[in-house]
């Protein structure tokens, strides 16, 4: 006969089956059948022994069953920060696939330093895990080996400019940049100025920019000035670093900036010093931020596919586990430039 379980504040032992199967009735083999949804078993015992487990607040040792397996229902998301509005995206777009599965996505934060990658991919490993996801493809030796070595699904994403471990997913930032430097000439800019994040760690930022000035000489056109930040508030170093410039190249007729948010600040500021925009300077951002469309104009972007990406990995990882490998090692998405009130369509 089922059972009332009390559990008081001071006892803290760790529920067991046999907590369960006392207060559900049922036999400890069919409660794990139950939690482990495996075996036949009726609608009604499912959800008499469901029930009691979730009135005692149990939660199944997935060690235990680990050891057998070897790997968890858990996919290591490793990504450099979630301060930075890009990778919120990436995460919805992951979660959203996952939540249809048994896997749950885990994040390991790197702030862009190799050394901290190492130490969380180290430690995410160490619990094997049933895929990784982990932003870019620029890694250390050590890093490296692990991914290779790990013996499950690997997807690197964002980047698509170089040669995986095992999967990419994302976009070629080399184009990007390109393409965005193409449409600024196109709509007749000459002097440009270039505002953005350090280009030593953030190698995804690095290659726009290499994509953007080979656009530019292509066109005969050098960049004109250039203005680098690290830290602090992205709107606040964008208002400065585009007022220290316009002061330094007041005959700058357009400018770019790495991200969308350094580019929102540097726009409320030129909107407030009453320039005229994009006729007598044109502005430039990339991602595409969502957040960014309530501004008194739009800035003109590319959107980087991040919720896309985010899906596109952790289906990866999915179908793999399940035998299915459809996709090759490079699924490459495509992004659009939207010209937004800031840059004239050619």
């Amino acid at each position: 006969m089922a059972r009332e379980l009390q559990v008081t504040p001071k006892d803290t032992r760790p529920l067991t089956l046999r907590d369960v199967s006392e207060a559900s009735g049922v036999s400890e083999m069919t409660v794990s059948r139950v939690l482990r949804n495996r075996g036949d078993v009726s609608a009604a015992t499912r959800e008499k022994v469901l029930r009691a487990a979730k009135t005692l607040g149990y939660v199944p040792n997935k060690i235990a069953g680990a050891l057998a397996s070897q790997r968890v229902n858990l996919v290591a998301v490793i990504i450099p920060s979630m301060s930075n509005l890009v990778f919120p995206e990436v995460m919805t777009g992951i979660n959203r696939v996952l939540e249809q599965t048994e896997l749950q996505p885990v994040v390991g934060l790197t702030d862009y330093l190799p050394e901290k990658e190492e130490k969380v991919l180290f430690e995410m490993l160490s619990w094997r895990p049933s895929g990784v996801i982990i932003a870019g493809l620029e890694h250390s030796d050590a890093s490296r080996a692990m991914l290779r070595t790990a013996g499950i699904p690997v997807v690197e994403i964002m980047d698509t400019d170089g040669t995986p471990i095992d999967t990419m997913v994302g976009i070629s930032h080399r184009r990007a940049g390109r393409e965005m430097g193409r449409a600024i000439l196109a709509a007749g800019h000459r002097r440009i100025g270039f505002l953005g994040t350090g280009l030593g760690l953030d190698h995804r930022a690095r290659k726009r920019f290499e994509g953007f000035t080979e656009a530019l000489a292509k066109g005969g056109v050098e960049v004109a000035d250039q203005e680098f930040y690290s830290g602090g508030s992205a709107l606040a170093k964008g208002r400065e670093m585009t007022m220290a410039m316009m002061a330094r190249s007041p005959d700058l007729d357009f400018l770019y900036y790495s991200n969308d948010l350094i580019g929102a600040g540097g726009l409320l500021w030129m909107i407030e010093q009453g320039y005229d925009i994009p006729d007598k300077v044109g502005m430039a951002g990339f991602n595409g931020v969502r957040l960014l469309q309530g501004l008194p104009r739009k800035l003109a972007t590319i959107d980087s596919c991040r919720e896309e990406i985010g899906r596109r990995a952790a289906q990866i990882v999915a179908d793999r586990l399940t035998g299915d490998t459809k996709d090759g090692p490079k699924v490459e998405l495509t992004p659009t430039i939207a010209f937004g009130d800031t840059l004239k369509q050619p």
